[in-house]
């Protein structure tokens, strides 16, 4: 839908009000975040979330309204599988725990920005040119068979890698945390903290975790301000999410499956959209493929629940039966009777 300048500004004028709100209410304060904090907050911006794709139904359509919603359950789907990066980011670095929603918010902006410029990219791209579609939909289908095959226990995130180490090579870093601050001044030197490499790596995950989400959204819809409010919300969302779920995301055992439906089933919605919009030469001779069925959005929306549904029912049933298990003691079993051999006289 065409989308004024007006509604843009005023968007990321109700989106930056956010960050300030959560900045001036939650970080006034330096504290650890409770599980009823975390989930009033959720709460909160989930409602903001319903109440915009309220405003699109209005004024933009059930199949607008469609394309928005499954694109934010999606996003924030994949923001569930992204929590696993990001404690393992605060464990290596020790980040404690009243500074933790600090680095969260942080990460976060720049994940934003990052997101914005992505989308606009991506925006003009799959306007300009139909083959876009098929690179989103093999990125797409190939993270989706890594989801799949790949043991996520083998698999670990190295906070020292890529930008992280280079950035320690480039600046002295202190041993010690400082509060929250980012730079000290030590000897006379301008130093930085430990919590600046951790944003750093939250930052370069997040840049990460766009090349899977943005190919994603995209499949679902090519709008780019749909696209960026659905990443938008998603993203306010995911800081309370860490707090409130904790232990409870390694019981989603099956969640990294369903992520490999999800993503293989939209990449594969990619490319039969890529058909119908197929100018390649080698393909049906530069002409589009119409005989091929496009998946509706109302269709997307069904099969995404589903699947979430269903692989989180199931990870929590097997949750709960790991549990029993584990808190039933073992039953010895009854030893055979012996038998004691007659004596040699008993013999004869």
């Amino acid at each position: 839908m065409p989308v004024p300048a007006w509604l843009w500004a005023v968007t990321l004028a109700a989106l930056l009000t956010l960050i300030l709100l959560d900045l001036i209410i939650v970080n006034r304060r330096p504290h650890k975040v409770t599980i009823a904090e975390s989930a009033r907050w959720i709460a909160f911006y989930i409602a903001c979330a319903v109440a915009f794709g309220a405003g699109v139904w209005i004024f933009g359509g059930d199949d607008q309204a469609a394309s928005y919603i499954t694109g934010y359950i999606t996003e924030y789907t994949l923001s569930v599988d992204n929590l696993f990066i990001f404690m393992i980011i605060m464990a290596n670095f020790a980040v404690p725990a009243i500074h933790q929603h600090r680095v969260l918010l942080i990460g976060i902006m720049m994940a934003l920005v990052m997101r914005g410029i992505f989308i606009g990219v991506g925006a003009q791209a799959v306007q300009r040119f139909s083959w876009v579609f098929w690179i989103f939909g093999g990125i797409l289908i190939y993270t989706a068979w890594k989801f799949a095959f790949s043991n996520k226990d083998d698999e670990e995130y190295d906070p020292n890698g890529g930008v992280v180490r280079l950035v320690r090579r480039l600046f002295k870093v202190t041993d010690d945390y400082h509060g929250s601050r980012l730079t000290v001044r030590q000897d006379g030197r301008r130093l930085l903290t430990p919590m600046f490499i951790v944003i750093v790596a939250i930052g370069g995950a997040d840049l990460v975790f766009a090349v899977d989400s943005i190919p994603a959204i995209f499949g679902i819809t090519q709008d780019a301000y749909l696209v960026f409010a659905a990443n938008a919300f998603a993203l306010m969302g995911l800081r309370q999410l860490y707090f409130l779920l904790g232990g409870l995301v390694e019981k989603l055992v099956y969640l990294t499956y369903g992520l490999a439906v999800i993503l293989g089933f939209i990449g594969v919605k990619l490319v039969l959209h890529a058909l119908h919009e197929n100018e390649l030469p080698f393909i049906n001779g530069g002409e589009h493929v119409t005989w091929v069925p496009e998946i509706n959005n109302w269709t997307s929306l069904a099969i995404i629940v589903t699947v979430l549904t269903v692989t989180t029912v199931a990870s929590l049933i097997k949750a709960r039966r790991d549990t029993r298990q584990v808190a039933e003691p073992s039953v010895p079993e009854p030893a055979e009777p012996s038998v004691s051999e007659p004596a040699d006289g008993a013999r004869n």
